[in-house]
Formats: structure tokens, sequence, C-alpha cells
């Protein structure tokens, strides 16, 4: 037998008319190599992780991916009952809820000239926009907020239970927390004070009870872990939210199935750019064969993906 009959050839992308993205995830998981390879792979990773209702999803997001556009799709996955966790950055929890409150992100450019667009109360993340006006409103909107839960509760509380609250209270169907908070899917961000709103709720607490608890976090997805009958993950980035996903599964052996995406290199052994591969040494993934990392901006992939797999599910 000739050593090229033991092994799957690469099949040459093909397009055509009308081709949908799901077609066209085909064709590239038919490849079977490089880049395309492994968003075809991702692609029939998510299908199955969305179409199984023992997975309980975790979805973790670092980055700017409400500025970038990505808010809308993660609160349909929300809305459809395909993702039961949500880990993220305070950075993204915070724009959305500007935007619930009215606030919108702009188009502007990586050459902006930065001492100008202070001088015009906006702020920059690469070449997004938004006024320096919507976290005013934003802290003095939280002020309000925090005053309306009752003391007792403010002792002791989780970021995912405050994170309910605002969502309660705010008023945008297309909001993260709002949706979120309907649907009963938690939100956790233990790293909260690292944001807008955490230093914002430090400034309340000064003379008012506060205290938030982030092990109360870490309890609630244990608990989560626990219950789950299988565990998959879509990690949007790296940073903590990724770390804290995959921790968590390690108390159950790890993720069934795990796709990430991300930018960062494995070589300064960071872990924002560590293969998913890498966590299968930690007990964090337990397999090779259901984890894919795709080496990609998110803001483009992650729509991509979820397109093509929702088309499947």
């Amino acid at each position: 037998m000739h050593w090229g009959d033991l092994l799957k050839q690469v099949k040459q992308i093909k397009l055509k008319h009308g081709l949908t993205v799901s077609m066209l995830a085909e064709e590239m998981d038919g490849a079977g190599v490089l880049g395309a390879g492994r968003v075809g792979k991702a692609v029939r990773l998510a299908s199955e992780m969305l179409s199984n209702p023992e997975y309980t999803v975790f979805l973790s997001l670092a980055g700017p991916m409400v500025p970038g556009g990505l808010r809308r799709i993660i609160v349909d996955l929300i809305e459809m009952e395909f993702v039961d966790v949500v880990v993220s950055t305070g950075a993204n929890l915070v724009h959305d809820m500007v935007e619930a409150l009215g606030f919108r992100h702009y188009v502007g450019s990586f050459r902006n000239r930065d001492q100008e667009l202070r001088r015009k109360g906006l702020g920059r993340i690469g070449d997004i926009l938004i006024s320096q006006e919507a976290f005013k409103r934003l802290e003095d909107w939280l002020t309000q907020m925090l005053e309306d839960i009752p003391e007792d509760k403010r002792q002791r509380i989780a970021s995912h239970e405050i994170l309910y609250e605002i969502g309660k209270r705010l008023a945008d169907s297309d909001s993260i927390l709002v949706k979120a908070a309907n649907k009963q899917v938690p939100v956790l961000c233990p790293n909260l004070a690292d944001s807008i709103a955490g230093f914002q709720m430090w400034a309340f607490s000064q003379d008012h009870k506060l205290l938030l608890d982030p092990l109360l976090d870490t309890e609630k997805i244990v608990e989560i872990v626990f219950d789950s009958k299988k565990m998959g993950a879509i990690i949007l980035g790296g940073g903590w939210p990724k770390h804290y996903t995959l921790f968590s599964t390690t108390f159950r052996e790890g993720l069934d199935c795990a796709i990430q995406i991300t930018m960062d290199r494995p070589e300064p052994g960071g872990l924002s750019g560590a293969s998913l591969e890498e966590a299968i040494s930690w007990s964090k993934v337990k397999s090779e064969e259901n984890t894919v990392t795709v080496i990609s901006d998110a803001t483009i992939i992650f729509p991509l993906i979820i397109s093509a797999a929702l088309d499947r599910v």
C-alpha cells in the first residue's frame, strides 16, 4: 500500500455562485489545513456545542468585542439559549451599559490625532470613537442604581449579582446585560473593579455600604461546572476571562469542547496566546480532537463561525 493511501488529501476549496457561509466553511473543513482548516473545524465544533442540549456553553470575552460590533451577536446567542454563561472583562460590560443608556460607538481612524480627540471629549479604541460624556452619564446612573439595592444586600455581593441588578434596570432589549438578566444567564466578572464601572463602585463605597466579593463568583462558576453534563467554551481573546473559564473546569477534568479565537502568539509563553492544546496538560481541556485555536481577529472570524454554525443547528 502506498503511503499516500493512508493520509487524508488536502481538498482544494471550490467557490461557486450562491455559496453560503456554511458551505464555504465546509469547503475549508474539507481542505483541513492551515487557517482555513481551523476555521472549518471551529464551525464543526460550534455546531456540536450549540445543537447538543447536554452542553453548558461558556462564552469568554476579552478585547473590544462590544465596541467592535459583536454586541448583537452575543445578545442573539443568549436569546436563542445557546450560551449558558458569560465571562467578560469589565470593559465590554461598561460599553454594553453605555449603549443601553443611548450612547453609540463611532467609526474613527488609527490615524486620529489623540490630543485633538481629547479636546473634543472623545476616547479612542483603535479606530473606534466614543464620547467621554457616555461614561459621565454611566457614573451618575450607577450611583442611582446602587442606591436602589438594599444596603444589607450590598454588604457582600458578587459581580454576577450586581450585573443582574444592572440588567434588570436598563431598558434596552439589545443589551447583553438586559438579555442575560431576562434569560437568567449569569454574567461573571470577578475583575469588575478593573473598569470604569468598578472605579465608580469604589467611589460609591467611600460613603455607602458596598463590598464586591469575587470569591462569590468563583463559587457560582464552580457550581455551574459541577452541574454540567458536558462543558464547551468559545473564547474570544485571552486575558483573565480565558483563564477563569478554563481553570474553573479543572474541577471536572476540563472542557469537552473548546474554540479559541485570538491574535496573541504562544511564543512569549503568556496565557492569552497559549494554544488550547497546551491547556490539555493542565486538565483545562480534555482532548485535542475537540479543540481548535484560530489565530485571527475575533471581529472577523467569530461572526463567520457563528453564522455558519447556526445554519447547521
